[in-house]
């Protein structure tokens, strides 16, 4: 590949980047008030987004196979109790993260 296309590449999706991350400011900046619709979609997306998350990372496992999901069950049930019992997504997700990796690394190889 090019150096020239490359460098353009990188400086098109920096530029793009940038834009996308000043646009609200722009737009719903100031003294106006937030418009109905974004404060709703802004309560209800993330919700979304972690549902299809959970829906997307266990789409493909297999019950009638080994490991049986087990692996995913325990990472999934390990999210689910780090979260209500430290109240933090990083270390929510990142736990179960950790915790999975482990299982499929180390205990269902």
């Amino acid at each position: 590949m090019n150096y020239k296309y490359s460098a353009l590449l990188i400086a098109v999706v920096a530029i793009v980047t940038i834009l996308l991350r000043v646009l609200p400011f722009l737009i719903f900046g100031g003294k106006r008030k937030t418009p109905v619709i974004i404060q709703y979609l802004g309560k209800v997306l993330p919700f979304a987004i972690m549902g299809m998350l959970v829906v997307y990372c266990l789409k493909s496992v297999s019950l009638v196979t080994f490991p049986f999901g087990i692996p995913e069950i325990i990472a999934s049930s390990a999210v689910v109790l780090l979260h209500l019992w430290k109240r933090n997504t990083l270390v929510s997700v990142g736990g179960g993260t950790v915790i999975y990796m482990l299982l499929v690394q180390l205990v269902f190889a």
